[in-house]
């Protein structure tokens, strides 16, 4: 029911980064009563536990199991502000999109078992390629099935359409739990999407039957659409970067269409960069919200007079979220937009490039405020440890060099090892 391979430890040591980073940002945040860390901690390192499991899951009970424990977690963590209302409107919406899709999802997960027979993916790939080849199963069955199992993943990466719950709760949940959902959730979803899709459904004679890849190419390029539009008005940086983190699961996505060992690779690849720079961003939404008291845009005007490291810093990891050379963003991006196009899928590459060019708007707004315009009389400078700087440049510089290094076949070695399941 667990499979332990380089895949799985692959991402398991990019959800303990994940998770560490939190735990810092944690310490440094003063959204969170003292009184309650205790509990914080244990429900933190609970949810990664269960994102281990997600990571290593071949089997449709553990692969549930797992999920579900992750998602109880998830809202618990969500609303922790219990003084905030925005915190209780995000469990709440949060815990009843979750329900939805979890029940959705697992009546998929029925489906496949009630035709294949097995739990194991594995052995589910073999027999429905088996009953496909014999009709004793109709094509548009397994369709069904891969359909609900996606809005389960689907809600577990905030893919459009099943992408309603993210705003709102990265907008009231912590800004370190947001910070952790953005990319440890996404992280381990994918984890799980490759699992599922790769070892269950992507045998050649599988995806010849069922066509389900076309499915995902739309999915994917309504995700970057959906996502890069709705964050052009958000005032708020947290609910901009909760946008921004919709738009990213769709590049993501482009490197899943076809499941080639190439477009696994760069998913990898871009997991990692986006590691850096998403909670790079996040840390310093951290610092001004606590320097300032709001995660308002107009919160970071004048920044760079009044901290320039912190300015130069998030602009950095703006514009490598936007795609721009010379930065780790934008080599992310180009193995993911070269895996598509390998694969003859121009259009979405071009979906792609477009609204990397959106993002590139609403990113530079946070940029212009903190470079070209007036903090005003009654700011004044904003001084920060040498510790802070130290956490800092731990996401800067690998922001920066990342792209540099020659690191991509390690990553579709990984991607490999995922193959082999039967």
């Amino acid at each position: 029911m667990i499979r332990l391979d380089v895949f799985s430890s692959f991402f398991k040591v990019l959800l303990l980064l994940a998770t560490a980073a939190t735990i810092l940002f944690s310490l440094r945040s003063e959204e969170l009563d003292a009184r309650l860390k205790g509990e914080y901690y244990a429900l933190l390192l609970a949810i990664t536990f269960g994102m281990f499991l997600m990571t290593s899951s071949t089997n449709l009970l553990m692969i549930f199991i797992s999920l579900e424990m992750v998602s109880l977690t998830s809202y618990i963590l969500a609303g922790f502000l219990t003084h905030n209302p925005r915190a209780s409107e995000a469990a709440f919406k949060y815990i009843t999109f979750g329900a939805v899709a979890s029940g959705t999802m697992l009546f998929g997960l029925s489906l496949l078992f009630g035709m294949a027979g097995s739990g194991d993916l594995g052995q589910i790939s073999v027999r429905l390629t088996e009953l496909l080849a014999s009709g004793e199963v109709a094509p548009l069955a397994v369709l069904i099935a891969i359909t609900f199992v996606l809005a389960g993943v689907g809600y577990k990466i905030a893919s459009v359409p099943f992408h309603m719950w993210s705003p709102d709760v990265y907008e009231g949940a912590p800004i370190p739990i947001t910070a952790f959902l953005s990319v440890a959730s996404k992280s381990a979803g994918f984890a799980l999407f490759i699992r599922f899709f790769y070892s269950g459904f992507g045998n050649s004679e599988l995806m010849q039957a069922v066509d389900w890849t076309f499915m995902l190419a739309i999915v994917s390029a309504l995700t970057m659409v959906v996502g890069n539009l709705a964050a052009l008005p958000q005032q708020n940086v947290k609910r901009l970067l909760a946008y921004s983190s919709i738009a990213h699961g769709g590049y993501l996505l482009m490197g899943a269409v076809l499941l080639t060992s190439e477009g696994i690779g760069a998913i990898l690849f871009y997991l990692v960069v986006y590691l850096f720079m998403n909670l790079g961003a996040f840390y310093v939404v951290v610092l001004i919200a606590n320097e300032e008291g709001s995660e308002m845009i107009e919160s970071y005007r004048g920044l760079a007079s009044r901290a320039p490291l912190v300015a130069w810093a998030m602009a950095i990891f703006l514009f490598s979220l936007t795609g721009i050379p010379p930065f780790a963003g934008f080599f992310g991006k180009w193995l993911l937009f070269a895996a598509v196009l390998e694969q003859g899928y121009y259009w979405l590459a071009l979906v792609g490039l477009l609204s990397s060019v959106v993002s590139l708007y609403y990113y530079a707004r946070i940029v212009k405020a903190m470079f070209l315009e007036d903090p005003g009389e009654e700011t004044t400078q904003i001084s920060f440890s040498t510790g802070t700087f130290a956490l800092l440049s731990v996401f800067v510089i690998p922001t920066i060099l990342i792209g540099f290094l020659n690191i991509f076949y390690t990553f579709s070695n990984i991607s490999v090892s995922v193959i082999p399941m039967q």
